[in-house]
């Protein structure tokens, strides 16, 4: 089995795409879509791989400074507008997975599921979305101008790379806010008019379609596009984008096609199966499976070195504590956990920001439904189970899944100031393995011999026990899915696919705005085009319900 090259946790930004000097050449003359500055800018290949990586960096960081002054988006606070901290708001708030205590402006209402189209949480994400975007555009438009020159051999693979770079945020902004997002690319004409949206309904084609047709192209399946393609998985270096990250984010394409394209077709799902065994196929990775002496191997994947778990882990967002600071990524995944009677220390962070845990109804998959399983990292002491008051810190189980530990016990490079350098796995191979069993089911009505064989390789490896036949793969694969991905980012997603967000079908603590729960609006299946976007656009229409 050959393993993914390894880099330090931020070296393949730092080293192979030159994020140091690309952030003192943008303090100086930033790349901007609004300005007319690229000649300047992009002048050799190397101003050009710094270029890339700026897109890639809008993932981990928030602005040219760090952790604050200087951010990429005004009018935000420029934590809350970092790319991951803002996924982590949209796609676990609103879910049981976890339950946020803070009283910040509009944020109690994201987990409530009572949010409106002036929500400035959700308003945040969907800039810094399409932002990725322009960045990605502005790129590929200039990069272009070079393709063929001596001494630019490598920019059709730096292309490549931004575009499934730009294909990726798309997918998060098809995802969360639907067909009808402003749809630009490097083909269209800066400034020169207001964005039409991808289709003129919510639900439909066009978006999903471009998507797909750049993840095939980048990854060589049409050939006629004439681009350069991805690099293969063990030539590229931890956290690069590659021909996996493509496969996975085709999988996941295919998988909720149904959602985005408002009906169900067997033969976008039988891609999906496709897509995923030519991940299997390329021989790259393998589940992480070696436990040390301070962790479980479940748990590596979610420490400060785990770049270590790079068979496992398809792509990551790179964070580095000292040298690109953040109040988003994993420092706030990790400090938004800690509180009440913790000591912060044991998890690798000076700070405590105590607004993060879980609901009851989560606790109940490993309690009810898969106890003894390792895989439930919380912490009870001095915790409640049960949560009447939303924000009280102490009232529901606190979740360590998240360290800026080390694998051998020592803390991230930065641990008087809490900024962590855990990488956050976007796709890794266990999802890929649900995905597959998914996707069976969802064909067949059953789940192959092959694929739970595969769900036990996961559970073993997690300390859960194994099954011998899953006799309902709904519910099974639901709660399983939320067993081992919690607070990676996906759970609203996989709910809506499921039919289990809206309604009162299930209900969880503070859905609704209640303590017990209760139904919600089939609008909250999609988030709100933000007001100040439809307002300021007048080709963009509302989502329906808002």
């Amino acid at each position: 089995m050959m393993m993914k090259k390894i880099t330090g946790a931020f070296l393949a930004i730092v080293l192979m795409l030159g994020l140091d000097s690309c952030i003192s050449d943008l303090d100086v003359t930033p790349i901007d879509p609004n300005l007319n500055t690229a000649d300047k800018v992009y002048q050799t290949q190397d101003d050009l791989r710094e270029g890339l990586a700026k897109i890639y960096a809008g993932f981990s960081v928030s602005g040219q400074q760090g952790p604050a002054g200087q951010g990429d988006l005004s009018g935000f606070d420029e934590g809350h507008s970092q790319y991951l901290r803002g996924l982590f708001v949209c796609q676990e708030l609103p879910t049981e997975e976890v339950i946020n205590g803070w009283n910040d402006g509009n944020l109690p209402k994201v987990s409530q599921m009572t949010w409106g189209d002036g929500n400035e949480f959700i308003r945040s994400f969907y800039y810094r979305a399409i932002y990725q975007v322009s960045l990605a555009n502005e790129f590929i438009r200039q990069a272009s101008r070079f393709v063929g020159q001596e001494g630019f051999e490598r920019v059709p693979e730096f292309i490549a790379e931004a575009r499934y770079l730009r294909a990726f945020s798309y997918w998060h902004a098809l995802d969360l806010f639907g067909n009808g997002v402003p749809f630009v690319t490097e083909a269209n004409e800066v400034g020169a008019f207001l964005p039409l949206p991808a289709g003129e309904n919510v639900r439909g084609p066009e978006l999903y379609e471009y998507i797909e047709s750049e993840a095939l192209a980048i990854i060589g399946d049409n050939p006629e596009d004439n681009a350069n393609v991805l690099p293969d998985a063990e030539a590229a270096v931890f956290g690069e984008a590659d021909k996996a990250a493509a496969y996975m984010l085709l999988g996941k394409l295919y998988l909720n096609h149904a959602v985005y394209l408002g009906s169900e077709d067997n033969g976008e799902y039988q891609k999906g199966l496709q897509i995923l065994q030519r991940l299997y196929d390329a021989g790259v990775y393998s589940l992480y499976t070696t436990d040390g002496p301070n962790y479980s191997a479940y748990e590596a994947l979610f420490l400060a070195d785990n770049q270590l778990t790079s068979n496992e882990i398809i792509w990551a967002f790179t964070f580095d504590g000292l040298n690109a600071k953040t109040f988003g990524g994993t420092t706030y995944i990790i400090n938004a956990s800690m509180g009440g009677a913790m000591d912060q220390t044991d998890y690798g962070t000076a700070d405590a920001w105590g607004g993060n845990r879980t609901t009851p109804e989560f606790v109940d998959y490993f309690e009810v439904d898969s106890p003894n399983d390792g895989r439930a990292l919380f912490f009870t002491e001095g915790q409640s189970k049960e949560i009447q008051n939303q924000d009280q810190f102490t009232e529901g189980y606190a979740v360590v899944k998240f360290k800026n530990k080390k694998q051998d016990g020592s803390d991230g490079s930065n641990l008087s100031e809490g900024f962590a350098d855990t990488n956050f796995p976007v796709f890794r191979l266990a999802d890929a393995y649900l995905m597959t069993a998914e996707l069976e089911w969802r064909i067949n009505g059953s789940i192959s011999a092959a694929s739970i064989g595969r769900i036990n390789e996961i559970r073993t490896r997690g300390g859960a026990s194994t099954v011998n036949s899953i006799t309902d793969p709904k519910d099974f694969l639901i709660k399983e899915r939320a067993r081992e991905l919690y607070w990676e980012g996906h759970r609203r997603t996989d709910l809506v696919r499921f039919g289990e967000l809206v309604g009162d079908n299930y209900v969880w603590a503070f859905k609704g705005g209640i303590p017990s729960g209760t139904s919600v609006s089939s609008r909250y299946n999609l988030m709100p085009i933000p007001s100040t976007d439809v307002n300021a656009n007048p080709n963009l229409k509302q989502n329906p319900g808002y």
